[in-house]
């Protein structure tokens, strides 16, 4: 073997060793723009929606919690769990496990997909009833989920396939193909929905088309990338037999985070029925306070699971205290960037609101939801930063738990409110209260875990 071969194989890695901020930094970054152009093409594909109307707009806060679900669960709860143990594996220097496990979450990703896909498709209609959709809101909803949610193998693939890439310590790729698949989707979202140049005018359905012509290339490309063998992970399905060890790995951490993203959905329903009590224009201006909630959370995302590979290969390597510094550091991150926001949005909603609706009825809703929401969207990131650097460690339980307590707290306040009879700020109230429990809960719980 020759010097410099040696001296490759024997340098060591930056990620356990190089400076936590620059690093944090140089992940963050990428996947903030990427997540940001995707939070965009949300308000895009919102803004769209508003040409239809406030019944389309009550429509797509109908739907919202549920394509929140899933990107979730994908990208998130389930991804998070293929970082993890892709990464750890990585940081004991076992490549070929790596692998195998890059195609065992490929497998994960169709089975997610297929079982989402057949939710929606046979009992959607039913879900958004339930939620509260009547007449026209209702129709407008699910009129774009019969659309959206017959891509969700495409996001499962593409989600699952980035968080491969991720948990190899690159970030570059997952956002570079976010950034285009967001180009995409509003692109083709608006030339369908809209009628763009030779297109039909295809309303809420031609939206939803965008989107899932625009998850199917990305997925195409991501599938294409893995399996040429230019990634740290190469994708071989002919060579890998299904084993039952890999699987446990990533769902031991993927199955128990899976939980955290059904309770966040689960507390947006509860809070998203009671709000349909007040009638379409108060849904409607909930519908876009919470969108902004699509803006949030990829920020938060972007800085969490730029903590997953550091917190992971550490944990691989023994270096307990080195993860914890990535976790923290990360958490401080979040809760800075994300309460700056809250505070903006706090003392000044209209430039948000206006963007989607000139209702005064609407905007009137929207303003007291960002009243009481908005001051605690720093303590919100703080608890997600640490449900990802958890999810890093391998252990998912703990921001689950405070899940638990939110999702406790606002089904428990939300019975007693309409039981009052009370009115509609006392609902957003109850969802600021929810953000603070959940950060506040989630870091003194990942205080008290043992890591390692």
């Amino acid at each position: 073997m020759s010097g410099a071969n040696k001296s490759t194989l024997d340098a060591p890695n930056p990620l356990l060793v190089g400076p936590i901020i620059p690093i944090l930094l140089r992940f963050a970054l990428p996947n903030m723009v990427a997540m940001l152009a995707t939070a965009l093409a949300a308000i895009a594909e919102t803004s769209y929606v508003g040409h239809f109307g406030t019944p389309a707009l009550a429509g797509m806060a109908l739907v919202f919690p549920f394509v929140m679900l899933q990107t979730m669960m994908s990208a998130g709860a389930m991804g998070g769990g293929v970082s993890s143990a892709i990464s750890r594996a990585l940081g004991a220097g076992d490549n070929g496990r790596a692998n195998e496990l890059a195609v065992h979450a490929l497998w994960i990703a169709f089975a997610m997909g297929s079982a989402y896909l057949l939710l929606m498709e046979f009992f959607g209609s039913a879900l958004l009833y339930a939620l509260g959709g009547r007449g026209e809101a209702l129709a407008q909803a699910v009129a774009y989920s019969e659309v959206a949610f017959a891509g969700s193998i495409f996001v499962w693939i593409v989600n699952t396939l980035a968080s491969v890439i991720r948990g190899s310590g690159n970030m570059l790729i997952p956002s570079i193909t976010l950034f285009a698949l967001s180009i995409a989707q509003v692109i083709f979202g608006g030339a369908l929905g809209l009628g763009w140049g030779p297109f039909p005018e295809m309303g809420m359905q031609g939206v939803a088309a965008g989107s899932l012509i625009a998850y199917g290339a990305s997925a195409a490309y991501l599938w294409i990338y893995l399996a040429s063998g230019r990634a740290r992970v190469s994708l071989s399905i002919r060579r890998t037999a299904i084993d039952k060890k890999q699987l446990k790995d990533i769902l031991r951490v993927g199955a128990v985070a899976c939980i955290s993203p059904l309770q966040t959905v689960l507390t947006i329903l509860v809070l998203t029925r009671l709000v349909a009590e007040f009638g379409t224009h108060a849904l409607a201006g909930y519908g876009i306070g919470t969108r902004l909630e699509f803006l949030l959370v990829p920020i938060a995302f972007a800085i969490g699971v730029a903590s997953v590979p550091l917190v992971g290969m550490a944990i691989g390597a023994g270096n307990i205290k080195r993860a914890r510094q990535a976790a923290w550091t990360a958490a401080g991150m979040a809760t800075v960037v994300l309460g700056s926001l809250g505070f903006v949005v706090t003392i000044a909603p209209d430039w948000w609101t206006t963007l989607y609706t000139r209702d005064e009825s609407v905007l009137q809703s929207a303003r007291s939801y960002f009243l009481w929401a908005g001051p605690f969207y720093g303590l919100f990131g703080l608890g997600l930063s640490l449900y990802f650097s958890s999810l890093g460690a391998g252990k998912a339980l703990g921001p689950v738990l405070a899940g638990t307590l939110r999702l406790l707290l606002v089904a428990a306040g939300g019975f007693l409110l309409a039981w009052l009879q009370a009115p509609a700020w006392t609902i957003f109230a109850l969802v600021g209260a929810g953000m603070a429990v959940y950060g506040l809960s989630t870091l003194l719980i990942v205080r008290s875990t043992e890591w390692g």
